[in-house]
């Protein structure tokens, strides 16, 4: 049987890999984005005079036209601890003889690698972004269509005293709008450094070749190189890991909701059980959540690859591949998810307002004003949701 390798198939990816992300990382848009990187390098050197014009042609057209297989380079890549080594190879050998030695010039492997990384994150973030906004749009319109919509608020798992769910709703708008204002700031940035941070390799038109290098990638240029300073990449996985957590919030409130017992909300999506016909389960729900907990995981595994060693890392820089892609598609997946959950959800404020009413709620207590500010807060969440959008 031949092994699953494209992110649409497999037993699990239809749960596991929901929206456009695990294409954006797939393996073909690594090799893409590692081809991009050859090019763009070989374009800033021609323009440099570090290689001949003619070399630097040849080397992006051969860039444009290969397509090596991911597998074989994957596993020509175990005699190297990195792929950029066999793929150099591939390229070397689509190129004329008097133009070999002139790939790869003044980079290392890292280099490469690393830049690429950023080129595919830049595109998952953007598609990760697309399902965010729009699981955070679908949260506003639950906010203003219920905003004095009154239920029972539940502390400790307990019921406790009358909220409204417009007010749920703006809670997790606003913790969706926080994640995905914290992605955004994150800076895609090339890395081209040479052997060891130096450059030397380019002479002295080493950061002239760095800055029109970032620049043919639209990526930022660094101060200096990054290859064992890995805040970036932390930082990357502290704000997945932060999205995962706004994108889990809605997902087990709506789970809770759900249940028989309180049917105060329903997904509005196909949701049967295997054995009891009765059932309707909250499948967009169930699985923004089984997305989710995998992050932290991912997370911690990134951030205790930050320690590298000197000026190239032992093993850290490659521990960082796989959880790094596995990061963004589980978080992608959840946002993707938690978009068909919140755009579909079905309220019952009959059931609520019964709910209420078993438990004494408003007037048996006599409470005139139960919910206090609960509309303000609303409201007030509702405005800066859509200067966010505005302004974004």
């Amino acid at each position: 049987m031949r092994p699953s390798s494209s992110p649409s198939e497999g037993l699990f990816a239809g749960i596991l890999e929901r929206g456009a992300v695990p294409a954006a990382v797939a393996d073909e848009a690594w090799v893409r984005a590692m081809l991009s990187v050859e090019s763009a390098l070989a374009a800033a050197n021609a323009g440099a005079g570090v290689i001949p014009v003619a070399a630097g042609e040849a080397i992006v057209a051969a860039c444009a036209d290969l397509a090596p297989d991911p597998a074989a380079l994957g596993a020509a890549a175990a005699a190297h601890a990195t792929p950029v080594v066999p793929l150099v190879t591939a390229i070397r050998a689509a190129v004329p003889p008097e133009v070999r030695e002139h790939v790869h010039a003044g980079a290392t492997s890292q280099d490469v690698l690393d830049t690429a990384a950023m080129l595919v994150t830049r595109r998952a973030l953007a598609a990760l972004l697309s399902d965010l906004d729009a699981a955070a749009d679908a949260a506003a319109v639950l906010a203003a269509a219920h905003r004095d919509t009154v239920l029972i608020g539940r502390t400790l798992l307990q019921q406790a005293v009358p909220t409204t769910f417009g007010l749920t709703a703006a809670g997790w708008l606003t913790g969706l709008d926080a994640a995905a204002l914290d992605l955004r700031g994150f800076t895609p940035t090339a890395q081209l450094g040479g052997a060891a941070g130096t450059l030397a390799g380019l002479g002295p038109a080493g950061p002239a070749v760095l800055a029109d290098f970032a620049r043919r990638l639209d990526l930022a240029a660094p101060d200096l190189p990054w290859h064992t300073e890995r805040g970036r990449i932390g930082r990357l996985a502290g704000s997945l890991g932060v999205a995962a957590g706004a994108l889990g919030k809605p997902a087990r409130d709506v789970t809770l909701l759900a249940q028989g017992e309180v049917g105060e909300v329903a997904e509005d999506a196909p949701g049967g059980s295997s054995a009891m016909a009765h059932k309707h389960n909250p499948v967009a729900a169930i699985s923004t959540l089984a997305a989710t907990a995998q992050a932290p995981g991912l997370v911690a595994t990134l951030l205790a690859s930050a320690v590298q060693e000197h000026q190239r890392g032992a093993g850290g820089w490659q521990a960082e591949w796989r959880p790094l892609r596995e990061l963004l598609v589980t978080v992608g997946s959840a946002a993707a998810w938690l978009r068909t959950c919140l755009s579909g959800l079905v309220v019952h404020p009959d059931v609520m307002r019964a709910n209420l009413d078993r438990a004494g709620w408003p007037t048996e207590r006599g409470a005139t004003d139960p919910v206090g500010s609960a509309g303000h807060f609303v409201d007030l969440a509702l405005a800066r949701h859509s200067s966010r959008r505005t302004d974004g």
